[in-house]
C-alpha cells in the first residue's frame, strides 16, 4: 500500500488563521523545542557513534531497534534497554568513552536543521530547550549550531528531573522554570517518547520530521492525529500568530 506524504497531507490542513488552525483555543506563550533532531541534525551522527561502539561491546543493533529504543531517551534509558534486551552489562568506561566519541565527530560534523533560524529569529513568544541529552552534550551542540545565543540559560535537560522522556517531568519543569503554565506551551518534538511526554503534560505539541533521520512513514499514529511538519518555513504558516511583525526575535530565559 503507498505511502501517503503524512507531512504535506496534514500540513494542507492546517493553514489557516490563527482562529481554525492547529493551535485554536490556545494562547501560546512559550515554544519548547527539543535539540537532536529538531534543532540540529545530530540523530545520524549520534546512530553511526553508539552502534560502533555498541558493536565493540559485542552488541549487534541495527537502525530499526536505534529509532525504536533509543531515540529521544537519555542515555541510562538507553543503558537499561540495552541490559533487558541483550542481558549484558557495558564496561564502566562505555558511557564515558561513547561521549567523548560523539563531540569529536560532532565538532566535525554537526549542522543546524535547515530553517531553524528563520524560526528563531521571527519568534513573537519566549523559546527554550529540553532535551534529553546530557547538560554537556546539548551546550556544545547549540554552540556549534550557532543556536545557543537564543536560548541563553533557558536549557533544561532530563538530568533535572526524575522521569525522563516519555514521562512529562522535564516539559513541566521547563515550563515552570519560565513561569509559564502547561496549557500556555507549544512542543516541537522529533522523537515518540517526546511526543509522549508533551501529550502527557497537557500541553500542545508538533512532530517536526524534517531531521535527516526521519521520513513521512515515521509520522506519529495516534488519535487525534498530531500536526506534523518537515519544513521549519511551514511553521509560521500553521501558527501565523508566533510571528514577529518586524525583525527581531524573543528572548529565552535568561539571554
Amino acid at each position: 500500500m503507498e505511502t501517503p506524504d503524512t507531512s504535506s497531507l496534514r500540513l494542507a490542513d492546517m493553514l489557516a488563521g490563527p482562529q481554525d488552525g492547529p493551535l485554536a483555543g490556545r494562547d501560546i506563550a512559550l515554544v519548547i523545542f527539543d535539540c537532536d533532531g529538531v534543532l540540529v541534525d545530530s540523530e545520524p551522527i549520534s546512530e553511526r557513534v553508539l552502534l560502533a561502539a555498541l558493536e565493540e561491546a559485542g552488541v549487534a543493533v541495527d537502525h530499526a531497534y536505534f529509532k525504536a529504543h533509543f531515540l529521544g531517551r537519555s542515555f541510562p534509558r538507553v543503558a537499561q534497554s540495552i541490559r533487558d534486551d541483550f542481558r549484558i552489562a557495558l564496561p564502566a568506561t562505555f558511557e564515558s568513552d561513547y561521549r567523548e566519541r560523539l563531540l569529536l565527530a560532532f565538532e566535525a560534523e554537526l549542522k543546524p536543521v535547515a530553517g531553524v533560524f528563520d524560526v528563531l529569529d521571527r519568534l513573537a513568544v519566549r523559546a527554550c530547550v529540553a532535551t534529553s541529552s546530557s547538560p554537556p552534550r546539548v551546550r556544545r551542540s547549540l554552540q556549534l549550531a550557532g543556536l545557543d545565543s537564543y536560548f541563553g540559560e533557558a536549557v533544561f535537560t532530563a538530568s533535572q528531573v526524575a522521569r525522563g522522556k516519555p514521562a512529562p517531568d522535564l516539559f513541566l519543569h521547563a515550563a515552570a522554570e519560565c513561569g509559564i503554565a502547561p496549557e500556555r506551551c507549544l512542543v516541537i518534538e522529533d522523537s515518540l517518547p517526546g511526543l509522549e511526554a508533551a501529550r502527557a503534560a497537557q500541553m500542545a505539541v508538533w512532530h517536526f520530521i524534517g531531521g535527516s533521520h526521519l521520513d513521512a512513514e515515521d509520522a506519529a499514529p495516534g488519535e487525534p492525529p498530531l500536526p506534523v511538519f518537515d519544513r521549519w518555513d511551514a511553521f509560521f504558516k500553521m501558527a501565523p500568530q508566533l510571528a514577529r511583525e518586524t525583525g527581531g526575535r524573543a528572548a529565552g530565559q535568561g539571554s
